[in-house]
């Protein structure tokens, strides 16, 4: 039964709807000569034959055997139609998509992303779920916005953009422009927990001296930033957060460079490595690059 080929299949219903081989032959386009091939060929496979031929303008009868195979073979059919309908939907970037994401990503690059993925492919399903732990499962999702860049041989990875530090501080705190790293030795400071990206921004700034009592830590950008207005501390935080959060056009607070500058943060698109990507998965990487190429036209 290994030897049953679908298109023979296909030619065995057509023979039934139309009755002769003849007519079979002329709605398919074939030679009337290679729809009895093809039914040679299911009836060897089959090991019997399928049709009782009476000859003359009769039709062709199904034999008990032909009967059984009818049942079969509609069921088959019925489901390499369902499979080439799936594969065409999915070569179309139907199906599902999972990114892992963080809060900067969330409030800014995520939103343009999701919604050109919608437009481009309205039958797309996309799930999302913020992970901001020190060792994200790629096994969960498909692809995954990350602050630190993964060594690692499972992991393909495209950079997409630095994403610089700027002091955020109550209006009137520090005078307008650049402040020194040396002015934030022991100064009160609102912060993120110490997990993703911010332990090598503590360690820079410890190893220039400086050393903030950090007097609250939380991490939402929300809160950091209320904390801040509110005059508990300043805050160091990467520009995407200050942007995505609107803090840029905020009057009660100032924004500055630092002298001199804290190493960058650097923002990634993580996948498994050495994993064929689906259509939909190929094409989020690739306007997330485009994106981010606007994102940085910003800063």
């Amino acid at each position: 039964m290994t030897d049953v080929e679908l298109r023979h299949l296909a030619t065995f219903a057509f023979v039934i709807g139309e009755g002769s081989f003849g007519r079979a032959a002329a709605r398919l386009g074939y030679t009337q000569s290679t729809v009895s091939q093809h039914i040679a060929g299911l009836e060897r496979a089959v090991g019997g034959r399928v049709f009782d031929r009476p000859g003359g303008p009769r039709p062709v009868q199904l034999t008990p055997l032909g009967s059984v195979v009818q049942v079969h073979a509609a069921e088959l059919l019925a489901r390499a139609d369902a499979l080439d309908a799936a594969v065409e939907g999915f070569k179309a970037g139907e199906g599902r998509l999972t990114i892992g994401t963080f809060q900067s990503v969330s409030n800014t690059l995520l939103p343009v992303l999701v919604r050109r993925l919608l437009d481009e492919f309205p039958g797309c399903e996309i799930r999302l779920s913020e992970d901001e732990s020190d060792s994200p499962d790629l096994a969960r999702v498909d692809l995954l916005f990350y602050d630190v860049r993964k060594d690692d041989a499972g992991v393909a990875y495209v950079k997409l953009l630095d994403d610089p530090y700027f002091l955020v501080a109550a209006r009137g705190r520090f005078p307008d422009g650049p402040v020194d790293l040396a002015a934030l030795d022991g100064a009160p400071m609102v912060a993120w927990p110490p997990d993703c990206a911010q332990p090598a921004l503590e360690e820079a700034l410890a190893a220039s001296g400086v050393r903030p009592e950090y007097m609250f830590r939380a991490g939402g950008n929300e809160a950091v930033l209320s904390m801040t207005r509110a005059g508990l501390g300043s805050a160091i935080l990467p520009w995407l957060a200050i942007h995505g959060a609107g803090a840029t056009t905020d009057e009660t607070l100032s924004i500055h460079e630092l002298r001199p500058a804290v190493a960058h943060r650097e923002l990634y698109l993580l996948r498994r490595a050495h994993r064929t990507l689906s259509p939909l998965a190929a094409r989020a990487v690739e306007l997330t690059v485009e994106i981010a190429q606007d994102l940085r036209r910003l800063q």
